[in-house]
């Protein structure tokens, strides 16, 4: 039944009411932009909420070292600005991969931390500081209430912050489908790279999850892995699924070419 005209400031003020009560304001929150219309498209406002916490887990195998995950993760913390506090609990955070999705080394300040209650704790610190582009964590548990005090530690500075879920055994990886208070959940699973005309390696390729989207849409994409400047690029949809036109090629490494210019 379509709601009539004098019914409609009572359902406005009903929405209200319960933003609120979920700890939401009326403030229309800040993105940030796969620049990919068909993922950008099923993400409210079209494109990753800053302000939010999001999380990301590897499939299959890589549920338990978090590559694919970890790249995805450094793709989007580069596109941010400022530094990036990066929180760990196993020293296996290999800089020049995140370098290559785009994250240079002098962005990252680590944290190694030697419990999942100290994770969660500088987790939740960083999000409130406000002065950082991102806050990433390597969390294998988050409980709901965990994760509503992330939540809410992120919508009070506008931080992003992103929770990589890694386990170190696979049975606990069901633990990711429990609920939580997170924006988006995302699952990274590596593909076969497409075959090259010479010898050599292709562009990695990811099929990419959106599990989990609050007022969004979930669906599976297929992509190529961030280039330098952590974006996703073109790759052949799935059967029956969404192409992705995403016309980004690899850029140059900019560092390098920054070093090169100041020789000059």
């Amino acid at each position: 039944m379509r709601a009539s005209p004098n019914m409609k400031p009572a359902l406005e003020t009903l929405r209200a009411a319960i933003s609120r009560l979920e700890g939401h304001t009326n403030r229309r929150r800040s993105v940030l932009p796969f620049g990919v219309r068909e993922i950008d498209s099923r993400l409210p406002g079209g494109g990753l909420a800053l302000g939010a916490l999001h999380e990301v887990a590897g499939g299959g195998n890589d549920a338990l070292h978090g590559a694919a995950a970890g790249q995805f993760v450094a793709g989007i913390a580069a596109r941010t600005r400022g530094k990036v506090l990066w929180i760990v609990t196993r020293q296996d955070v290999f800089g020049p991969a995140l370098k290559q999705a785009g994250l240079s080394g002098r962005r990252v300040i680590y944290v190694e931390a030697v419990s999942e209650a100290d994770v969660l704790a500088c987790f939740e610190e960083g999000l409130r500081h406000g002065g950082l582009g991102a806050v990433v964590a390597d969390v294998a548990r988050l409980s709901m209430t965990a994760s509503r005090r992330l939540q809410l530690a992120a919508e009070t500075s506008g931080a992003l912050g992103l929770a990589i879920r890694r386990w170190r055994r696979q049975t606990e990886a069901a633990d990711f489908g429990q609920p939580t208070a997170s924006a988006t959940r995302w699952r990274v699973s590596v593909l076969p790279s497409v075959g090259l005309p010479v010898p050599g390696v292709g562009r990695p390729r990811w099929l990419l999850e959106l599990i989990r989207a609050r007022a969004g849409e979930c669906a599976d994409f297929e992509v190529e892995a961030c280039d330098a400047k952590g974006r996703l690029a073109y790759s052949r949809g799935l059967a029956g699924g969404l192409a992705l036109p995403a016309a980004l090629a690899n850029r140059p490494d900019q560092e390098a070419a920054g070093a090169r210019r100041a020789r000059a």
